[in-house]
């Protein structure tokens, strides 16, 4: 998935880590001070950072219609498009959605 949306070249981390965490990066990160189930960071053009929480992807998932494995799939596609540079809106669901067809997620 990674190369696929980012390339080969582009060296990403991919992190799980508990809500505590999260909590704390998206309280640093985005002045929100709850837990999140995914948030990605570009460190330069060609690197970035994923970070998934599951404990709060399992809560998030059932908004969704998903199973658990699916929606794991599902959230790391929309961070790796974050870090392809796009914000949330229509155009990155519509990239979303490619990426989403072609891995059957």
């Amino acid at each position: 998935m990674k190369e696929k949306v980012l390339g080969a070249k582009y060296e990403l981390s991919l992190v799980f880590t508990d809500s505590r965490q999260m909590k704390k990066l998206n309280t640093i990160y985005r002045n929100l001070e709850v837990p999140t189930d995914i948030l990605s960071f570009p460190l330069s053009k060609t690197t970035g950072e994923i970070y998934i929480c599951p404990s709060e992807s399992r809560k998030m998932m059932k908004d969704f219609g998903r199973t658990y494995d699916n929606f794991i799939a599902f959230l790391f596609i929309h961070g790796l498009v974050h870090l392809k540079g796009f914000d949330h809106g229509t155009k990155m669901e519509k990239v979303e959605k490619k990426f989403r067809k072609m891995f059957k997620i």
